[in-house]
C-alpha cells in the first residue's frame, strides 16, 4: 500500500512537471547542451589541452547543439556535418583576420549580413549562418591567432563530434518520441484544467474569483500545448491522414475541455460565464448566486461525475482501460442523451452535457492514438460515439498555401540589411569603448534582432537583455571572488548555468541573459583576465549594441509597431472571418470543409498577433491608453476564437453525427457576421492611409486624392448591431427553436460572437448602426430566407 502511494505520488510529480514543461523540450535541449559540453570538456582535459582551447571547445559545443534546429534526424546529421567545416572556415578567417582591423570588422558585417539573410532557405541555412557567426565570434573571445588554428580546429572537431554524440546517443530525440512527450504534457495539462474545473463546483463564493483565474491560466496553458502538438504532427506522424485525425482529435479535446468550465461556471453564476475567456482588466465575474448544497442530488451527482472524468483523463495514456473505467466512460457518454440527464435546473443539465462531450473527446484522442481498443463492453452511446469518430475521418480537401512575400518585404531580407547596418554601428562604437571586446556590442545588436518582428519588439528585447545582464554582473563578480583558481569547480558552474540557460529561454530572456552573464564572468575567470572593469565593460557594451539594434530598425527599413500589429490584426479578422462563415455555412447544411485547419489557423494567427503587441503591453510602457487598448482587443479576439472554434467543433458533426443535423435557418446568421467582420477589416486597412493624411495636412500640404478633387475618403461599413440572433432566427422560421436542433446548440456562440465582434468595433471606432428596425438589414443587406423547418 505505501508503495502504491508513493507511485501515485511520483506520477502526479511528473504529471505536474510534465505541464509546466510541454513535451521536455526545455529539459532536452539543456540535457543535451550539457551532455555535448561535458563529452567535449573530458575528451579535451585527457588530451592536457590549455585552458583557452577548452573554453574554445566548450563554446562550439554549445553553438553546435543549439544552433541545430531540424526536425528529422537525418537532416540534424546532414546540418551538423555541414555547419563543422562552416565553423573551421569561420574561426580561420577569425584568426586571420583579427589583426586587421578594417578589414576583419569589415568581414564580420558580411558575414553577419549573410548569416542573417540564409534564415529564408530554412533550418538548415539558418544554422550553418549561426555556426559560423558565433565561431567568429568565438575566435575573438579567446584571441585566436594563426600560431593557434590547429589547436582550434582539433577542439572544434572535437566539439562537433561530442555534440553528435549527445544528439543521437546520450540524449535521443525524434520528432515521434517529442510529440509523444507532447501528448503527455496534453493530457496532464488537461487532467489539471478538469481538477481546477471539479474546484468550481466545490470553491466558496468569496474564493470563487481566485479559482476562475486558475481556470483561465489552466485553459490557455492548455492551448499552448495543443499548438506545439499542431507544430510537430508532420514530421512526428507516419502519414498525413494520421496527422489530420490526431489534429482533429486534440482540437475537440481542448474545445470540450474549454466549453466544461464555462458550463459549470454557468452553475454558479447567474448570466453567462463568457468572462470565462475574456479576462478584461478590472472586468468583474458574473455575479455569485447560493452555495449548491449537498442536499441537491443533482448537484452531488455532478461533482461525482468530473472525479470520475478525472480518472478517466488521468487513465488515458494506459492502453489497458479495465472494465471498471470502461462501465464509467460508458455512464459518463450517456449524458450525451437528453434522456439520461437528471432532473436539475438547465445549468446544471449543461454541464451534465458537457461532462458527456468531454468524455467523448477522451474517446476520441484514445482511438487516434491507440486504435478502437476492445470494444466488447460498449454502451450503446459509446458505439454511436466511434461511428461518428469513424465517419469523420474522412479525408478532405487541402488549402492552398498563402503566397510567399519576396524582395524587401521578405522579413529575413529586411532583418539582414538591419542587422548588418546595427552591427557596423555597433562596431564603429564598440571600438571607442575598448578595441579588445568591441565584440560584445555587436553580439547584442545580433541577438536582439532574433525571432523580432518590429521596432518595439526590438527595444523590448534589448532591455531585457540589459537588465539580465546587469544582474548576472552583480552575480559574475560574487562569483569569481569565489572560485578563485579552482579552474573544474568553474567549469561545473559554468555547465549548471549553461543549462539554467537554456531551461529559462522560454520563460523569461532577462532571466536567460542573466545566466549567460554569470557563466561569462566565470569563463573570463578561467581565462585569467577577469576584473571588475571587464564586466562593467559588457554592461556598457551590451547597452551599446542594444541601442545600435534600435536605430538600425527605425532608420533602416523599419517596421513600425503599429504597421505590423495591424496587419495581424487584419490576418486574425480575416481567418476568423473565414471559420466562422464556413461553420455557419455548414451548419446551415452547406458542403463540407475542413474546419479543423480553418480554426488552427486562426489560433496560429492569434498567438502571433498576441507575440507582436506583447511591447504594448509591456509594464513599463509609458502609453498607458494604449496598452488598455491592446489588452482589451487580444482579450476580445481570444473570446471571438474561443466561440468560432466551438462553432467549427459542431459544425463537424453535422455530416457524420446521426443525432445533430443541420438547421437552414442558420444561412440568415453568416452575412452579418461576415459584414461586421470585413467592416472592422476596412476600417484597419483604412487606418495607415488616414494617418498619411493627417500627416501631410499637419505639413500644410493636401492629400493627393483632394487635390486631384476627389474630396474625402469615402465612409467606411458599419458594424449592423439590432436584433438577436436567435429572434433573427425565429423570425424566419415557423415557430421556436427547439431543443436537441443544430440551432438550438450553437444559439449561444453564435450569439456571444455576434456581440464579441460588435464590442471590437468601439475600440476600433467603427461606426455601429442600429439595424433594429430592420430585420432584414441585420442579415447582411440581403433578403431574409424563405421559411424552413429545421431539421433534426
Amino acid at each position: 500500500m505505501a508503495m502504491e502511494r508513493a507511485r501515485r505520488a511520483l506520477s502526479e510529480l511528473w504529471d505536474r512537471y510534465s505541464a509546466s514543461d510541454p513535451g521536455l523540450l526545455r529539459l532536452m535541449a539543456g540535457l543535451r547542451t550539457v551532455g555535448s559540453i561535458g563529452l567535449a570538456l573530458a575528451v579535451l582535459a585527457a588530451m592536457g589541452t590549455a585552458v583557452p582551447q577548452l573554453v574554445g571547445g566548450a563554446l562550439a559545443a554549445m553553438v553546435s547543439t543549439f544552433a541545430v534546429r531540424d526536425k528529422r534526424v537525418a537532416d540534424q546529421a546532414i546540418t551538423l556535418a555541414l555547419g563543422w567545416p562552416a565553423a573551421l572556415a569561420s574561426v580561420s578567417l577569425g584568426a586571420l583576420l583579427n589583426a586587421h582591423v578594417v578589414i576583419g570588422d569589415t568581414f564580420f558585417v558580411l558575414l553577419i549580413f549573410a548569416a542573417a539573410y540564409v534564415r529564408r532557405f530554412g533550418d538548415r541555412y539558418t544554422a550553418i549562418g549561426l555556426i559560423s557567426f558565433q565561431v567568429y565570434f568565438l575566435s575573438l573571445f579567446v584571441h585566436a591567432t594563426p600560431s593557434i588554428l590547429p589547436h582550434l580546429w582539433l577542439a572544434l572537431t572535437i566539439a562537433f563530434a561530442s555534440s553528435a554524440l549527445s544528439r543521437f546517443a546520450v540524449v535521443p530525440e525524434t520528432p515521434e518520441r517529442t510529440l509523444r512527450r507532447l501528448r503527455q504534457a496534453f493530457r496532464a495539462r488537461t487532467a489539471q484544467l478538469i481538477a481546477t474545473q471539479r474546484e468550481v463546483l466545490e470553491v466558496a463564493p468569496d474564493h470563487l474569483d481566485a479559482t476562475v483565474a486558475d481556470l483561465r491560466k489552466d485553459i490557455a496553458r492548455l492551448h499552448e500545448t495543443a499548438l506545439m502538438i499542431q507544430a510537430r504532427l508532420e514530421d512526428g506522424t507516419a502519414d498525413p491522414a494520421t496527422a489530420n485525425q490526431l489534429q482533429r482529435r486534440v482540437v475537440d479535446a481542448e474545445i470540450a475541455a474549454e466549453r466544461l468550465g464555462i458550463l459549470l461556471l454557468n452553475t454558479r453564476a447567474k448570466g453567462h460565464a463568457d468572462t470565462l475567456t475574456l479576462h478584461l482588466p478590472n472586468a468583474p465575474l458574473p455575479a455569485p448566486v447560493r452555495v449548491l448544497g449537498d442536499e441537491d442530488d443533482a448537484v452531488r451527482t455532478l461533482r461525482k461525475e468530473m472525479r470520475a472524468l478525472q480518472v478517466l483523463v488521468a487513465r488515458l495514456s494506459e492502453n489497458d482501460l479495465g472494465t471498471g473505467v470502461t462501465r464509467l466512460r460508458n455512464r459518463l457518454l450517456s449524458y450525451r442523451d437528453d434522456a439520461n440527464l437528471p432532473r436539475a435546473t438547465p445549468a446544471v443539465q449543461d454541464a451534465f452535457r458537457g461532462i458527456g462531450e468531454a468524455a467523448r473527446a477522451v474517446l476520441g484522442l484514445r482511438m487516434a492514438l491507440d486504435g478502437p481498443g476492445d470494444e466488447s463492453d460498449d454502451a450503446p452511446e459509446t458505439v454511436r460515439s466511434r461511428e461518428e469518430f469513424e465517419a469523420e475521418d474522412l479525408a478532405l480537401a487541402d488549402e492552398a498555401a498563402p503566397a510567399e512575400r519576396t524582395g524587401l518585404d521578405r522579413p529575413t531580407t529586411r532583418a539582414a540589411f538591419q542587422v548588418a547596418a546595427g552591427s557596423a554601428l555597433a562596431v564603429v562604437g564598440g571600438e571607442f569603448l575598448s578595441s579588445q571586446r568591441w565584440y560584445w556590442a555587436v553580439l547584442t545588436c545580433w541577438v536582439v534582432f532574433l525571432n523580432t518582428s518590429s521596432t518595439a519588439e526590438i527595444l523590448v528585447k534589448g532591455y531585457r537583455r540589459l537588465i539580465g545582464t546587469i544582474c548576472g554582473v552583480v552575480a559574475g563578480v560574487l562569483l569569481a571572488g569565489a572560485v578563485g583558481p579552482h579552474t573544474w569547480t568553474a567549469f561545473a558552474l559554468v555547465l549548471v548555468f549553461i543549462f539554467a540557460m537554456f531551461f529559462t529561454a522560454p520563460i523569461s530572456y532577462a532571466l536567460m541573459s542573466f545566466f549567460v552573464t554569470a557563466m561569462l564572468g566565470l569563463l573570463y575567470t578561467l581565462l585569467h583576465t577577469y576584473s571588475l572593469h571587464v564586466l562593467v565593460l559588457r554592461i556598457e557594451e551590451t547597452a551599446l549594441g542594444a541601442a545600435c539594434g534600435f536605430i538600425a530598425a527605425v532608420l533602416i527599413l523599419p517596421v513600425r509597431t503599429d504597421e505590423h500589429t495591424d496587419a495581424q490584426l487584419v490576418t486574425v479578422l480575416t481567418r476568423l472571418r473565414d471559420v466562422s462563415v464556413a461553420a455557419v455555412d455548414q451548419l446551415g447544411g452547406g458542403a463540407a470543409v475542413d474546419l479543423v485547419d480553418m480554426a488552427r489557423d486562426l489560433d496560429t494567427a492569434l498567438d502571433a498577433l498576441r507575440r507582436s503587441t506583447s511591447p504594448l503591453v509591456y509594464p513599463i510602457t509609458p502609453l498607458r491608453v494604449r496598452r488598455r487598448t491592446a489588452r482589451y482587443l487580444v482579450a476580445l479576439l481570444e473570446t471571438c476564437a474561443y466561440q468560432a472554434r466551438s462553432l467549427a467543433a459542431t459544425a463537424e458533426l453535422v455530416p457524420y453525427s446521426r443525432s445533430v443535423a443541420a438547421d437552414p435557418r442558420l444561412t440568415a446568421v453568416g452575412p452579418r457576421i461576415a459584414h461586421n467582420i470585413d467592416a472592422l477589416i476596412s476600417r484597419v486597412e483604412a487606418e495607415e492611409p488616414a494617418k498619411e493624411r493627417e500627416m501631410l495636412r499637419a505639413r500644410g500640404d493636401r492629400p493627393r486624392e483632394e487635390e486631384e478633387g476627389a474630396g474625402a475618403p469615402a465612409g467606411l461599413p458599419e458594424v449592423r448591431s439590432g436584433p438577436s440572433i436567435a429572434s433573427m432566427l425565429e423570425g424566419s422560421g415557423d415557430g421556436k427553436l427547439r431543443s436537441g436542433t443544430v440551432t438550438f446548440r450553437v444559439l449561444r456562440h453564435l450569439q456571444r460572437l455576434d456581440e464579441g465582434v460588435t464590442a471590437l468595433a468601439r475600440p476600433l471606432k467603427v461606426p455601429i448602426a442600429d439595424d433594429r428596425t430592420n430585420p432584414r438589414a441585420a442579415g447582411g443587406g440581403g433578403a431574409a430566407p424563405a421559411p424552413a423547418r429545421p431539421a433534426g
